[in-house]
């Protein structure tokens, strides 16, 4: 089963074998949105910096969460936001018994997986098309995420076409995305440059950029395969 959901800015495209894991993430993402909500409307500082934040030790998990991954990157705790929201309902789909949950939040993948897994790469106006992962069997929850200067609303100093992360801990795969588009200059030099930006974090797996024809790779990466990627399966507004 697949569902397109939308709650304000959070855009998530739902797949699970059972309804009721669907009605549970949605759920989920309710409820983290709300309590980032109220902490935001605390400190709208949170929302705006750039730079790492210094956490309150009563903050609520959601904002624990970002704020780690982001001050591991040297950046603001908002560049771990979906990533975050995605891994947290994947969780409760998994509490709720879930072995195959997928929550894509615009590009920001959160996933376990019983079975093979075909995800598609987007790369806007880049010349590589109709490349996908095959995502092995997972027993427990990890991430796939993509940052990007050229494609979406999201803030990016860089000029990657695709920068993209792959890590158990899917918040800190959100914002590693984010400081590896930051640090993509143009070229082929630069973009292997960039990398040095994630190399030292233990926790990331790998990593690829995605700059015009060039693709560049670092670490562990699931296999490639060449896709029927169909377009209309993007999570987007």
């Amino acid at each position: 089963m697949r569902e397109h959901f939308q709650l304000k800015e959070t855009i998530v495209t739902i797949v699970a074998d059972q309804e009721s894991h669907i009605i549970t993430a949605k759920g989920s993402i309710r409820y983290n949105r709300a309590v980032l909500e109220r902490f935001i409307a605390g400190d709208p500082f949170f929302r705006s910096t750039l730079e790492p934040y210094d956490c309150p030790e009563n903050a609520p998990e959601v904002v624990k969460r970002m704020v780690a991954a982001g001050n591991t990157m040297g950046i603001g705790p908002m560049s771990a936001v979906a990533g975050t929201i995605a891994a947290m309902s994947v969780e409760a789909m998994v509490d709720a018994g879930a072995t195959f949950a997928i929550v894509d939040n615009g590009g920001d993948i959160a996933l376990i997986n019983d079975r093979s897994v075909t995800i598609g790469v987007y790369a806007g106006t880049s010349s590589v098309k109709d490349l996908a992962f095959r995502m092995p069997v997972h027993d427990h929850i990890t991430g796939v995420c993509t940052s990007s200067g050229t494609v979406g609303p999201s803030i990016s100093f860089g000029m990657a076409d695709a920068a993209i992360i792959f890590s158990d801990d899917v918040a800190l795969a959100d914002a590693a995305a984010t400081a590896l588009g930051n640090a993509t200059a143009i070229g082929k030099g630069a973009v292997e440059k960039a990398f040095d930006s994630v190399k030292p974090v233990s926790d990331i797996k790998g990593a690829m950029v995605i700059q015009g024809e060039y693709i560049g790779m670092w670490g562990d990466i699931p296999e490639m395969v060449r896709a029927d990627v169909n377009y209309d399966c993007i999570t987007k507004g």
